[in-house]
């Protein structure tokens, strides 16, 4: 029995691990590898292989590959991604020696956002949507752009702190 809800057209292959309170959508696919802790939201469409923590958020349509970790309470809006290989080349598989990527706690990851693989995402972080961040971010930082780039500091409600 189960403490946490899979809607009917999702996958939850054998061996993931999944915290209560856990809500997984429509055609989402969670991995074998992936563990998710409690009291999160998996939105529609989404794959998960990685490690997420409690309470976070992962809108529709957002891949949290191998490799990646988010700690408690990281929001992911939709359409945004993760990267795992900094040379992908589909004639040369890298066997899963993924690069890794760390997603501190309370960060926010904005729409259709690209996270390049072999970061750290600081705690409290708020990244605007459809940003490309290809460096580390501070803890507290509001970055965007193309590349990203720090604009200004936030607060824990996401509020500019002056």
């Amino acid at each position: 029995m189960s403490n946490y809800f899979v809607h009917d057209s999702a996958f939850v292959d054998e061996g993931a691990k999944i915290g209560d309170g856990t809500k997984i959508w429509h055609g989402a696919h969670i991995m074998p590898t992936a563990v998710i802790g409690k009291n999160c939201v998996i939105g529609q469409n989404c794959f998960v292989a990685g490690v997420i923590g409690d309470g976070c958020r992962i809108q529709n349509n957002v891949n949290v590959y191998e490799g990646v970790e988010l700690a408690d309470y990281v929001f992911c809006g939709p359409n945004m991604t993760f990267t795992n290989d900094l040379n992908p080349r589909a004639k040369y598989p890298k066997n899963r020696n993924f690069v890794k990527t760390v997603v501190g706690q309370g960060a926010t990851i904005g729409a259709a956002s690209v996270i390049v693989c072999g970061i750290k995402i600081g705690k409290g972080s708020m990244i605007g949507a459809g940003s490309v961040v290809t460096k580390d971010v501070p803890d507290n930082a509001l970055v965007y752009g193309n590349p990203a780039k720090v604009k200004a500091f936030v607060d824990e409600y996401g509020e500019k702190i002056k």
